[in-house]
């Protein structure tokens, strides 16, 4: 109303048509702007309906084909990744590779391999830790309720706790577990975890040759996968498990790489805080890990991967701590596992001695749970068939459902014949006792040996005649004995391999009781190893000797002076009753172990010995 009146307050015809010139041009540039406008918002609606048109085709298409929506699985990536505790170096890899995802076709051979590759590191436990137990008390129990003995072990995990428990953010050590099978190594990881509150992993290495297995494959190659460590970190979903690595001495390598090599930044403590597997590309922390490894022989054991573990030595039981572990551990396991309870069946501690005694010979209790189980089976038969049984086994009963006596305890024997002496031997599967023999005939100086023996204690027989020859004016041998007498050592049991330095002083004190027909101290036993200048050597296996010789009924036992620290170490109830000497030269041997009498032989001996004066005779001549 307002532009209607100024315009016909204008006087002027002219004016007013100019006026009204301008207003019409006006109104035609807004009618016109909208024109434009409306023609762009019908063009955008028409786009946006053809593109909801076709997006309704390609979900028709993909449900057909069953392809998912790749944009609902990378927000379901970035969903998981919020909860990720992981450093900023893995936070940026991720961004990058989920970005990239996201401009690749769902159809690309490398659209799988990315997901599959952003999955392993969402599901990889970044700095998610359980929280340890720090009551040392309740971690002794535990552990003295799972296993029998191992002082040293039990000891040194408390004290991890205890310094844990002062210093939170102490580096996981190395321990490795050296010992024979069957006493409990591998289970000795799941005792540790449970005591101190953490979960449970274990990897085998034995037989494994690929190095891939351990750092994992590139992941641009087809079937690409983590190492075993980190997908056992994976699986057990903590960043601080206890983790066994069982069988380190059963590594090898070939053309596929050095196993024992790529392990040696797994079990660096230095070092393990930034692992990197070829598959995942980015260090991972395993230095809050508690690595346990197990092995049979140190001696099979990588040196640069020794030199980073912890070593502790798992002796084997004593007789009296396998019956404890049998009554204790081994008989309610095996009836719990077959069913039955202590109504039905029990066995005294003498006939579990019996089966270890007449059916084991190990250094562990694996083959005595087997025997066990064998007996409890026979009961459960009986049980089920209604057939009367005893419910304590006496011997009849054990070798009824076991069948004969499998081993024959090697006991002391006495006898008068100068030459025969006690050994002590240590075996894989414990200690054993068994005896030199040497006897001397009419000859030219020979030495034979026999019964299957090793280089090593060839040498030792060799080492010991060469003492006795130098000697031999102190040990009131005649010179004429190495020229015109044999000397034949033999160890009985031909079948079974004998080697090691342990059977020096033995062989010593037997020719030097063949020579002179000295007799030998009855329960007697030694062990130890000789030099050329009459020293004696210490040697290893302590404990096992001597609780082999107390089994057999010996005595006194002659060892060297610096093998008394082996002998403190051991409980005082397991040597009573056990006279020791401590020597350091072959003299002292010898005068302990001889006795001044002599065998009727000795003349015999002499007469032997004496030289063939028709035969010197002919040989000067012939000279």
């Amino acid at each position: 109303v307002a532009e209607k009146q100024t315009l016909l307050e204008i006087k002027s015809i002219k004016l007013r048509a100019n006026a009204v010139l301008n207003h019409l041009a006006n109104e035609y540039q807004i009618l016109e702007l909208r024109q434009q406008i409306q023609t762009k918002a019908r063009d955008d609606m028409d786009k946006q309906q053809r593109d909801y048109y076709l997006n309704q085709q390609l979900k028709t298409i993909q449900d057909e084909l069953g392809t998912d929506n790749n944009d609902l699985e990378i927000a379901d990536l970035k969903k998981r990744a919020e909860t990720k505790l992981w450093s900023i170096e893995a936070k940026d890899v991720f961004d990058k590779e989920i970005n990239k995802l996201g401009r690749m076709n769902p159809m690309s051979p490398d659209y799988s391999t990315n997901v599959n590759y952003l999955e392993v590191m969402l599901d990889l436990p970044w700095n998610k830790i359980t929280k340890d137990s720090f009551d040392l008390k309740k971690a002794q129990k535990i552990l003295d309720a799972d296993h029998f003995g191992l002082e040293k072990v039990k000891k040194r995990i408390v004290e991890y706790l205890a310094v844990l428990k002062l210093k939170d953010n102490m580096k996981a050590p190395i321990l490795c577990l050296i010992g024979p099978p069957g006493v409990g190594k591998t289970s000795l990881g799941k005792s540790i975890a449970k005591a101190i509150g953490r979960k449970y992993i274990r990897m085998s290495l034995g037989g494994i040759r690929d190095e891939a297995s351990i750092r994992g494959h590139r992941k641009t190659y087809i079937g690409a996968m983590p190492g075993r460590i980190i997908q056992s970190i994976k699986k057990v979903q903590t960043s601080n498990p206890v983790f066994v690595l069982d069988e380190i001495d059963k590594v090898g390598m070939d053309y596929r790489g050095d196993v024992g090599a790529a392990l040696l930044e797994v079990l660096d403590p230095e070092q393990n805080n930034a692992f990197n597997d070829h598959y995942l590309e980015i260090d991972y922390d395993l230095s809050k890990v508690l690595f346990v490894a197990t092995a049979n022989n140190i001696q099979d054991i990588q040196p640069p991967l020794l030199d980073r573990m912890e070593i502790i030595t798992v002796n084997g039981y004593t007789l009296e701590e396998k019956i404890q572990i049998g009554k204790k551990y081994l008989v309610p396991k095996q009836l719990k596992e077959h069913g039955l309870s202590t109504k039905d069946f029990k066995l005294s501690e003498k006939i579990i001695q019996y089966l270890i005694e007449s059916y084991t010979r190990e250094s562990g209790v694996r083959t005595l749970d087997k025997r066990i189980a064998s007996l409890i089976r026979g009961i459960a038969r009986n049980k089920v068939e209604e057939t009367p049984y005893n419910i304590n086994l006496d011997q009849e009963q054990v070798n009824t459902i076991l069948g004969t006596v499998i081993y024959d305890q090697d006991q002391y024997q006495i006898n008068d014949v100068a030459g025969v002496v006690t050994g002590l031997a240590w075996t894989q599967v414990g200690g054993d006792i068994l005896f030199i023999e040497s006897s001397v005939s009419k000859g030219k100086g020979r030495l034979s040996l026999t019964g299957n023996l090793g280089e090593v204690m060839k040498e030792s027989a060799t080492i010991a005649l060469a003492y006795i020859r130098s000697n031999a004016e102190d040990l009131n041998i005649n010179t004429n004995y190495f020229d015109n007498l044999d000397i034949h050592v033999h160890v009985p049991e031909g079948a079974t391999p004998k080697d090691g330095p342990s059977a020096g002083i033995t062989m010593l004190t037997s020719l030097v009781s063949s020579l002179t027909q000295r007799q030998v101290k009855p329960y007697l036993a030694m062990t130890g190893e000789i030099t050329l200048r009459g020293k004696v050597l210490p040697v290893g296996g302590i404990k096992e000797k001597i609780l082999a010789a107390r089994r057999a009924g010996i005595k006194e036992i002659i060892l060297c002076k610096n093998n008394k620290k082996d002998i403190d170490d051991i409980k005082p109830i397991y040597i009573e009753g056990l006279i020791f000497h401590y020597v350091e030269t072959m003299l002292e041997v010898l005068d302990i172990a001889l006795l001044d009498k002599q065998a009727p032989k000795a003349k015999n001996i002499a007469l032997m010995a004496q030289p063939n004066t028709q035969n010197q005779q002919q040989t000067t001549l012939n000279q």
